[in-house]
């Protein structure tokens, strides 16, 4: 047992003014075949040792076991449905009409009512998808106001840039899935999005001019040589042969994850790219052989121009031997022209 507070009052167990304590117990019951344990809070009696309920203790009590079967089965506790809710600083009311559920249904799962399986999946779905939400809250505008209609919306952006790195890496990643097992392709390694964050920018700070096109082939050559000399890749990327030279699979995501800057230049006819590292950058994640090889490829092409580079793609026998549009096996590695 475990005091919570202790209050003089009029005490309904022995009905004598004393000490009435409020304790907390562990207790133990049975919800849908499942025998769970949850602490429940009542007041005690010392001279009759009775507990009692009081106010809203009847209320806490069940929501707290209704709880403590919630994890037990694997669903979202009520707190974490109003936590879920809150992401969005959605009413209960609007809630249940952006997710097209029954006008009470948010009310009832955040208190007494344990929800289904496929209600807590979809709960989940849009805690970690805003823009799932957003796509629920255009179907839904005509069921709310305007003004609840765009501070919801408001919202869900916030929660979509607060947490954009994460969904790019997520996708980055969905990309890959369907190279799993292909480490002829992957260079015997997993995709390291950190790492290779940290390979574009140790790239940025000692290449001067370092625009996109350049930036990828110099991975690739990173990667390659890597392989040669020891068998694996750096970044576990999978390159494909497009017309200028060798670019890494889900490249134009791979730009916008944070941690990698460039400024955006005005060139006659087009728009360009030009890496840069970090003020505060510094190296954690490479190996002493990864920085070697890279000190290697910098040397030789950070003079180089873009078309320059890209002409010496296009003669490796990597290139070369593999159609276009489709992954270029590291197994051209051994024939590396450097």
């Amino acid at each position: 047992m475990k005091v919570i507070s202790t209050k003089k009052k009029l005490c309904l167990s022995c009905m004598e003014e004393h000490e009435v304590k409020r304790v907390e117990v562990q207790e133990e019951n049975i919800f849908k075949g499942v025998r769970v344990k949850y602490p429940a809070r009542y007041e005690y009696c010392d001279r009759t040792e009775e507990y009692l309920t009081y106010e809203d203790s009847i209320d806490t009590n069940d929501i707290a076991f209704k709880d403590a079967y919630r994890k037990e089965v694997g669903l979202l506790t009520s707190q974490e449905i109003i936590e879920i809710r809150n992401i969005y600083d959605v009413s209960q009311k609007d809630f249940s009409k952006i997710l097209g559920w029954g006008s009470s249904t948010i009310t009832r799962y955040e208190n007494h009512q344990v929800q289904d399986g496929v209600h807590d999946d979809v709960l989940r779905k849009v805690a970690s998808d805003p823009k799932w939400f957003m796509e629920l809250l255009t179907r839904s505008k005509s069921e709310l106001t305007e003004k609840a209609y765009y501070k919801y919306l408001n919202k869900a952006k916030e929660h979509y840039r607060r947490n954009r790195d994460k969904y790019l890496k997520e996708s980055i990643e969905a990309t890959y899935t369907k190279y799993e097992g292909k480490s002829h392709l992957t260079g015997n390694v997993d995709l390291d999005i950190d790492k290779t964050v940290e390979v574009i920018n140790y790239l940025a700070l000692n290449v001067p001019n370092l625009h996109k096109v350049k930036l990828m082939k110099m991975l690739w050559y990173s990667d390659n040589l890597h392989y040669k000399r020891e068998g694996k890749a750096i970044t576990g990327f999978v390159y494909n042969a497009l017309p200028l030279g060798a670019v890494p699979e889900g490249y134009e995501t791979l730009v916008l994850l944070e941690g990698v800057e460039y400024d955006v230049v005005q060139y006659d006819e087009y728009i360009g790219y030009k890496f840069k590292a970090p003020l505060d950058f510094k190296v954690e994640k490479l190996l002493d052989t990864e920085i070697q090889v890279i000190d290697e490829v910098i040397e030789r092409f950070k003079n180089y121009t873009t078309t320059q580079i890209v002409n010496k793609m296009h003669e490796e026998e990597a290139y070369r031997n593999t159609p276009k549009y489709q992954p270029i096996s590291y197994e051209y590695a051994k024939k590396l022209s450097i």
